[in-house]
């Protein structure tokens, strides 16, 4: 059912309690909180350079962000059990889940926040990838805002590869664009590469 995916409200007041010791940890510096909407339903779309960055983005964001995950995390002892509890949005990648879509169209219409990470899986240091064409599909079927999010320095922090983040070695910035003016009349994958230009050119 959709309220499987809804996030524990008692897990989040928990969390934003005791959040300011992992931003202050991880030295995260941030630029433009304030284009996040407080209530609206909205998608925040970013870079993707390490499997930190949905905890980073959660560290700073004002209300809670629901993630669309890769299935195979939820399988994963203690973080599967977490994601779920933050209302993480399980994706099957070896083909265009229209089901994780449509979960995520309807969450938005009522009103959460929607983490998504147009190219789809990690890129390399430094790199960007192609955005894949499933979030111009997201985008398309739904009038919520179009936060792009640029992240850097989580790649440094925590590596594809290693196991675990060297906590420290790196301050890691955020920076959030205004909501995007987007003709939702464009093709799935014009509307993906021109949300992909954005977040670059944060």
């Amino acid at each position: 059912m959709l309220e499987d995916y809804i996030y524990s409200e008692t897990g989040y007041k928990l969390w934003f309690k005791i959040r300011p010791v992992f931003r202050k940890l991880l030295r995260i510096e941030v630029e433009g909180i304030e284009n996040i909407p407080l209530e609206k339903g909205c998608i925040l779309a970013s870079n993707h350079r390490s499997n930190l960055d949905p905890f980073v983005l959660n560290t700073i964001s004002p209300r809670p962000i629901l993630f669309m995950a890769k299935q195979e995390l939820f399988g994963v002892p203690l973080l599967g059990w977490l994601i779920k509890k933050a209302g993480a949005i399980p994706v099957k990648r070896n083909r265009r889940d229209i089901s994780a879509l449509k979960r995520a169209i309807e969450l938005a219409k009522m009103g959460q926040c929607i983490g998504i990470f147009p190219e789809g899986t990690r890129a390399k240091p430094g790199q960007f990838r192609k955005p894949q064409s499933g979030v111009g599909l997201l985008v398309s079927k739904t009038e919520a805002q179009v936060i792009p999010v640029r992240i850097e320095g989580t790649d440094i922090i925590y590596p594809v590869g290693s196991k675990l983040p060297k906590i420290g070695k790196s301050p890691i910035t955020v920076k959030i664009g205004k909501p995007l003016d987007i003709d939702r009349s464009m093709d799935y994958t014009e509307i993906s590469e021109f949300i992909m230009e954005k977040i670059k050119q944060l």
